[in-house]
């Protein structure tokens, strides 16, 4: 989770990420936030974030936040083991 409160203080450092459930609807983070957002975790996690999983309850929260962002570790990882499984 610090880590992620770190990716997240580098995009908006007025927020307490750990209490705040509601960083979209309480607009804490806008639509370009979100996008920059997005490029940090990817960048980040070495992961890649289908735009269809950009969406308000993916990122109202950092604990959405984290489990977005363990299931497109899960999935990344699924599909480089499919690519070298025989």
């Amino acid at each position: 989770m610090e880590r992620l409160i770190g990716v997240l203080m580098e995009v908006n450092s007025d927020v307490d990420y750990y209490t705040v459930t509601n960083l979209i609807d309480g607009h804490y983070l806008d639509s370009l936030s979100i996008l920059s957002l997005v490029a940090l975790l990817e960048e980040e996690y070495d992961i890649e974030i289908p735009t269809v999983e950009i969406i308000p309850s993916n990122f109202n929260s950092a604990q959405a936040i984290l489990k977005l962002e363990r299931s497109e570790e899960r999935r990344v990882g699924k599909e480089c083991r499919s690519r070298w499984s025989p």
